[in-house]
């Protein structure tokens, strides 16, 4: 296996871009940041409109032939979620950067990718295209979405909280993860095909998440699809369980940024050096 510099790179010539502003009030006055705003709300409509619709439509399909087999199954809803993930990150990277998720944000906030601000924008922007996206999905198959629970997330019988809430962390630390190797910036220096191919991991660690998750907690991990199912639907189950979707996928972002940053990337090591370093000067 290759060493670095023996194919004419070299670690030390890449330098860590700046961490984002807490505080960028810059921003507010930037066309750039309202077609991103745009981006993430149509791309989250679009994101549970597909989704949404694919889970109602397995178990119409399940509910009115008796067979299990009529759907498209676990793995036909696993396919519909990574698979627009993926089309919905290529899409947007370059305009938004692709985040479709308020745990995403949060953790590229953690990690000083974005300012405070632009957090919460997206955050918003993000769960009100949620919103739209199964209010679509109820306006045009309004009989179905009542009768088969509204693609909502609830903690399935058997389960319990805890378990509930553990599989969202870990579902949302891969997923987390997933954004946080494939765009890594020092990996764009160095591989030119990377940013290119970083929508593909993406959607499959949403693929991946949800073959394992779905009968636990109906997978959640986006706590803008939760809260969009939640508010359409408007069931007291839907609601009881509704912390889960977003204590869990949050607590999951922080710790994959935290990993990423600080143990991978040897953050750590580096600011503790930076001090050691200014301490003898």
């Amino acid at each position: 296996m290759a060493k670095e510099g023996e194919h004419g790179f070299h670690a030390k010539d890449y330098v860590d871009p700046p961490p984002a502003p807490l505080i960028d009030a810059a921003e507010l006055k930037k066309w750039s940041f309202y077609r991103a705003l745009i981006a993430e709300f149509i791309a989250t409509l679009l994101f549970l409109y597909i989704t949404v619709l694919t889970v109602i439509g397995n178990k119409s399909q399940v509910g009115t032939s008796n067979d299990s087999c009529a759907g498209v199954g676990i793995l036909g809803i696993a396919w519909a979620f990574g698979g627009m993930i993926f089309i919905l990150v290529y899409c947007t990277a370059g305009i938004s950067g692709g985040h479709i998720n308020p745990a995403v944000t949060f953790g590229l906030f953690v990690a000083r990718k974005v300012s405070l601000i632009r957090a919460i924008a997206y955050m918003v922007a993000q769960s009100l295209g949620a919103i739209c996206g199964v209010g679509l999905v109820k306006a045009f198959q309004k009989s179905f979405y009542n009768r088969y629970g509204g693609g909502a997330n609830t903690l399935s019988d058997g389960y319990s909280t805890g378990t509930g809430l553990g599989a969202e962390i870990i579902g949302t630390f891969v997923l987390v993860y997933t954004v946080f190797s494939a765009t890594d910036p020092k990996r764009k220096a160095r591989d030119s095909h990377v940013p290119v191919l970083a929508p593909l991991p993406i959607g499959f660690a949403v693929f991946m998440v949800h073959l394992a998750t779905i009968p636990v907690t109906g997978t959640g991990i986006n706590p803008a699809r939760s809260f969009g199912a939640a508010v359409i639907y408007n069931n007291k189950k839907a609601w009881d369980d509704h912390w889960i979707f977003w204590v869990g996928p949050m607590i999951g972002a922080a710790i994959a940024a935290f990993y990423h940053q600080f143990i991978l990337r040897a953050g750590a090591a580096k600011a503790l050096g930076s001090f050691r370093s200014q301490t003898h000067v």
